[in-house]
């Protein structure tokens, strides 16, 4: 059984912190500087973190191998999973023409592209947050902003910004519910102080994506809409966590947040409209399909039915321990083939073909199809992945967070920093819980700061490290058929996210001081 060492560098902690970053100074520099194909760069620093697991810390070649194929099969399965056969959905509409109803659906709510990529990056991507998270929403969205009208590469640029505020309560709040697993905090304690941070990030998203889509006069022009889309949001998503439910919190926020922006626009445009009213409901049922798909899975019978045949078991001869000495989850798999975000994006699928009437054999042909096209996305993430989890496994990435922590009080500072990074190497939010919420939570105690706030701001944090993720770059860049091109779509996200992760490191700052200590549970 391997054991992690925290300095296996002379003893010290800083030195081995410069060692354990490697790997993703590697990613980042060859996607970022040299824009190197994703899929390229990601088995080049899985390589890198193989050489410094193995060279620099004690761990052997063959749990280190171990542990990378564990993460690789965790990229495809659930992650990859999700988009595979949410792309599939997409794909079944545009054979079928449907997709192109949809686009013409949302250009009678209004004909100005800006307000157009508001409602389909922001709230329905929010939504699809919501119900399967894991890359589904840059997915399914950027496809729908190309179908607009929009060039792929800012199609793409704006559904990766918009992926932000949404994601610590995506999936049905997976995230929150990680961090309240690994860190012994009540999970409404930490959903009401998430609550208090990421609704700040979701006033000011749909004004940076408008910035985005057309310049400072385009944020001028649409402000009405997009404060009050971010505003509502914002409101919603404070209002649902702190004293509803945190599950429902992005369903609720998205689905308000379109009904403002419409009900602001309220100006139709002058196109006629040419679909009838069974081609118009076709178009949408397979994303109604979708959530009624995913709502029931959550009524307590259907979802005790789903889990019940859910496997999990150790990765076969993947032995790891703690760094305290006790044994690892990580080794633990959980294949949960039939309660999968991406299984019930299957069931959705197999309903979806009667409804908008496509032939069984264009279904499967699309569904082939589907993973050609995802084909460098694939190998990509779960490249990503298999790195994540040799970082994880060797003891890398607690060597890096250990390192943040001990910067004392200025740690208020920093703690999203480490969601942040948690999140841009293993794309989820979720994985970021887990794999330093326990370490805020001991960071904080130390530095005499809220336990709670900590944790949280890890989650805060983490979502603004989704958008410069090489595994959502990779989705991304496949589904609008810019494969190849992760470093052009990194280099135009990047900026963003540090400009958003700078506001929220101050705000979480604030908030451990005097000044805004009021917003702490």
């Amino acid at each position: 059984m391997y054991t992690p060492v925290l300095a296996p560098v002379a003893g010290s902690l800083t030195l081995s912190a410069l060692l354990a970053a490697l790997p993703l100074v590697v990613l980042f520099v060859l996607l970022g500087v040299f824009r190197i194909r994703a899929w390229l760069a990601a088995a080049i620093s899985l390589a890198v973190s193989l050489l410094v697991a193995v060279l620099g810390y004690p761990m052997p070649v063959g749990q280190a191998v171990l542990a990378a194929t564990e993460g690789a099969a965790f990229g495809f399965f659930p992650i990859l999973w999700i988009v595979i056969n949410a792309i599939w959905i997409y794909n079944m509409t545009v054979h079928t023409g449907h997709f192109d109803v949809l686009r013409r659906s949302f250009a009678r709510i209004s004909d100005d592209q800006r307000i157009q990529g508001v409602i389909v990056a922001f709230s329905f991507g929010a939504l699809l947050e919501a119900l399967a998270g894991f890359g589904t929403p840059v997915a399914v969205t950027s496809v729908m902003l190309v179908a607009l009208g929009f060039q792929p590469l800012k199609a793409a640029t704006v559904a990766l910004v918009a992926n932000t505020a949404p994601v610590a309560f995506g999936a049905l709040a997976a995230p929150i519910t990680t961090l309240a697993t690994v860190s012994g905090l009540p999970l409404s304690d930490l959903a009401a102080m998430v609550g208090r941070q990421t609704p700040v990030l979701a006033v000011f998203v749909p004004m940076v994506l408008v910035g985005i889509i057309d310049g400072w006069r385009g944020v001028r022009e649409t402000l009405p809409a997009t404060l009050t889309c971010g505003v509502v949001f914002a409101i919603a998503q404070y209002a649902t966590s702190n004293f509803f439910s945190a599950p429902l919190t992005d369903i609720v926020a998205s689905l308000l947040s379109a009904l403002a922006v419409v009900a602001v626009v309220r100006r139709r445009s002058k196109a006629e409209a040419t679909d009838s009213r069974v081609e118009v409901f076709r178009a949408y049922a397979p994303y109604a399909i979708i959530i009624i798909v995913f709502a029931l899975a959550q009524v307590p019978a259907i979802k005790n039915a789903l889990t019940s045949v859910t496997v999990t078991f150790n990765w076969p001869g993947l032995h790891l321990a703690t760094l305290s000495g006790k044994a690892s989850t990580l080794p633990a798999f959980k294949f949960d083939w039939l309660d999968a975000a991406g299984s019930l994006l299957v069931i959705a699928g197999l309903i979806t073909i009667p409804v908008i009437k496509i032939g069984t054999g264009a279904a499967l042909r699309a569904y082939g199809g589907t993973y050609r096209q995802l084909a460098t996305a694939i190998v990509t993430v779960m490249a990503v992945l298999a790195l994540a989890y040799v970082m994880n496994a060797s003891g890398q990435t607690t060597t890096l967070g250990t390192w943040m922590a001990n910067a004392g009080g200025l740690f208020a500072l920093l703690s999203p920093v480490l969601g942040w990074l948690g999140v841009a190497v293993t794309g989820s939010d979720t994985s970021s819980n887990s794999l330093f919420g326990a370490l805020q939570v001991t960071a904080a105690q130390h530095a005499g700061l809220s336990p709670t706030l900590m944790a949280a701001a890890n989650s805060a944090g983490g979502v603004l490290g989704k958008m410069i993720s090489p595994q959502n770059l990779a989705i991304v860049a496949g589904a609008v058929g810019l494969a190849g091109r992760e470093g052009d779509l990194f280099r135009r996200v990047f900026l963003w996210s540090l400009i958003l992760l700078a506001a929220m490191c101050l705000l979480v700052f604030l908030q451990s001081t005097p000044i805004l200590s009021w917003m702490v549970v």
